[in-house]
């Protein structure tokens, strides 16, 4: 269900925040995008000056300390965000996103000491739900027992991002002895050097640079049982209806901007290239190549924006269409990516230039919040059931 509870923006004053947004992704975001490549870290700097232009809290409502930006209006401003470094998008992504999960479920104690911090951009939390040896749902295989007023934590999780430097993981493990999904619990666990907890810094990736990437490892580590985010048996709901459902629309309109971003460097390098007395704009079979990226994206922006409009009516395919867009975008910003590279022809494979990065960080939104085969499944069965 949709939390968004702000009002569509004033439109003048929406039409400039695009216009701020846009002028720092194609200035002072390309610089940082140069120096991510250049030194594979996200420099602290940057962080603050995405948390001081208020881009880590546009989604969050007002009385969490953020803007309220309905989703769909939103979505647009990360369409925006997203044709720059994947890192800059990786962290407004998340970090308008997390307290989604967190807010409903907590108690107003738990609310201050947790939601309001990571929107004000103080505290990092980090989404902790896979695992190298389950999936990202009921089978999830970690644990924790209850002894007096805390859990003792035990098991593996991989692949999360921001896992190493955040202040907090939202993690899920299911009580001993359960099975299924009604055994599953969320917890607030302080990355503070716990007893029992492994950090393993596991960054070295293929693209996203910059952004830290951690394996996690747990021994009877202890959770204050007050680190509970609902009920035990709510931990599910939390992890995949709080974040999952609308996070896997906003990667959809990530997949969009990046793809917008590799479609205008292809035309850029098609309008100066010359090759046998022509330019590469001038030939037909770049041409078709550009027209077919163009209706690509525009096709994949639209199913984004209907499922995002759904998730905010609260409509009952919203699950279903946030699956639908995730499928359709990242197969689309595959075709662009890859159409935009043949056209740079030898000289996209060079580091020197843009589309090679582009073409590497978009590969990583083919497995972010579930593979497109899970997002299969999710459609497949809703058309077999006529839930759509």
């Amino acid at each position: 269900m949709s939390q968004d509870a702000g009002t569509r923006e004033d439109a003048d004053e929406y039409a400039a925040l695009k216009r701020e947004i846009t002028q720092w992704v194609t200035g002072p975001g390309e610089q940082y995008a140069e120096r991510i490549e250049a030194t594979g870290e996200v420099p602290p700097e940057l962080f603050a000056e995405l948390r001081d232009r208020g881009y880590l809290s546009l989604a969050a409502p007002q009385r969490l300390g953020g803007r309220g930006i309905p989703f769909a209006q939103y979505l647009e401003l990360m369409e925006i965000v997203s044709r720059s470094h994947a890192s800059i998008r990786m962290l407004v992504h998340v970090i308008n996103g997390t307290w989604r999960a967190m807010d409903p479920y907590m108690t107003d104690e738990q609310r201050e000491k947790f939601v309001v911090p990571s929107v004000k951009g103080e505290k990092l939390v980090a989404f902790t739900l896979t695992e190298a040896t389950g999936g990202t749902g009921a089978d999830i295989h970690s644990t924790v027992r209850r002894e007096g007023d805390r859990y003792l934590l035990n098991g593996e999780k991989h692949l999360i991002t921001f896992g190493v430097k955040c202040d907090w993981w939202l993690l899920a493990a299911r009580l001993e002895g359960s099975t299924g999904k009604d055994g599953i619990v969320a917890m607030m666990v302080p990355n503070t050097g716990l007893d029992g907890a492994e950090v393993v810094d596991d960054s070295q990736t293929m693209g996203v640079h910059g952004t830290d990437h951690a394996i996690l490892r747990f021994h009877d580590t202890p959770v204050p049982v007050a680190n509970r985010v609902g009920e035990e048996g709510q931990g599910l709901e939390v992890m995949l209806g709080g974040f999952l459902l609308p996070s896997r629309v906003s990667v959809a309109m990530s997949c969009v901007g990046l793809a917008e971003r590799a479609q205008e460097l292809a035309v850029q390098y098609a309008q100066r290239r010359e090759t046998f007395g022509k330019k590469l704009a001038q030939r037909q079979a770049v041409q078709f190549l550009l027209a077919e990226n163009y209706a690509d994206i525009r096709a994949a922006r639209a199913l984004v924006l209907e499922a995002a409009r759904a998730y905010e009516n609260d409509d009952p395919e919203a699950g279903v269409l946030s699956s639908a867009s995730k499928m359709v975008a990242v197969d689309m910003l595959t075709r662009v990516t890859d159409k935009a590279l043949q056209i740079h022809g030898g000289q996209g494979y060079w580091k020197r230039n843009p589309i090679e990065r582009v073409y590497r960080d978009a590969r990583a939104q083919r497995f972010e919040e579930g593979t497109n085969e899970i997002q299969k499944l999710v459609v497949g069965r809703a058309v077999l059931t006529g839930q759509v």
